[in-house]
């Protein structure tokens, strides 16, 4: 059994927001926690670092985790039920983190997209390549009323030589999300280096946990005890949206 207080305490270091916009805490619908019991205990992690609503946002992606509002809702369902259990007392909603895809496009003309508050949208490319016809997906969105956030630039490795594609979305009015996994250093030095570019040149509009396990939840912990964390959290505090707009 978890022990869901024993973090809590005066001296926990706080994040700089209070809303976590991205993470994989909806049990056994993707690569994140399996089952309610340990991800309520990374809730209550979160619960200890300041934040005090947690929007759950499931990966959404062709052929591997084609989930639909069914799927989430019943995973949430037992998040929620666990969370309530265990007399953590947070805020808890859901999302999704959504690919650009076939599949994606399929479930928005069907009308299955739950947005994320105020209908900001959160998505992502595939690690391997920019998604086909990004521009005009991304366009077509903002048509449609949505507000879209793509996650994690900072990880997709093919525009860390090109920063001009970085200030070409951004101005184009799409929001950037950065992972605090990719501040702590958790993906190696590049990816914190380009988070950090983003960073100094304005773009970064929110951040996430984007925490899918136990691993990464001690990869915080420890980020949020150094320097680095000082120094992000002077630079962002003010700046970013989530507890703004969401």
């Amino acid at each position: 059994m978890f022990n869901f207080f024993r973090r809590k305490s005066a001296d926990t270091p706080q994040l700089f927001v209070q809303t976590d916009m991205h993470c994989h805490l909806a049990p056994g619908i993707d690569d994140g926690q399996r089952d309610a019991v340990s991800a309520a205990d990374l809730v209550a992690h979160e619960k200890s670092w300041g934040i005090n609503r947690i929007i759950c946002t499931p990966h959404i992606t062709q052929d591997t985790f084609e989930n639909t509002p069914e799927t989430i809702t019943g995973a949430f369902s037992r998040l929620k039920k666990a969370v309530e259990d265990a007399g953590i007392d947070i805020e808890l909603d859901y999302s999704a983190e959504h690919r650009l895809d076939g599949y994606f496009l399929e479930q928005l003309k069907a009308g299955n997209v739950r947005p994320l508050p105020n209908n900001y949208l959160l998505v992502e490319n595939s690690y391997v390549q920019e998604a086909l016809n990004i521009d005009g997906m991304l366009f077509d969105l903002k048509l449609k009323g949505f507000k879209p956030i793509l996650a994690h630039p900072e990880r997709y490795s093919y525009y860390h030589a090109k920063h001009d594609r970085y200030k070409r979305l951004h101005e184009s009015g799409t929001l950037f999300q950065i992972n605090i996994l990719s501040l702590a250093g958790y993906y190696g030095k590049e990816v914190r280096r380009v988070a950090d570019y983003l960073i100094e040149n304005d773009m970064v509009d929110f951040v996430g946990t984007d925490m899918h396990n136990h691993r990464h939840c001690e990869a915080i912990e420890a980020y949020l005890r150094t320097k680095d964390f000082r120094r992000h959290a002077a630079a962002l505090e003010n700046r970013v949206l989530n507890d703004k707009v969401l």
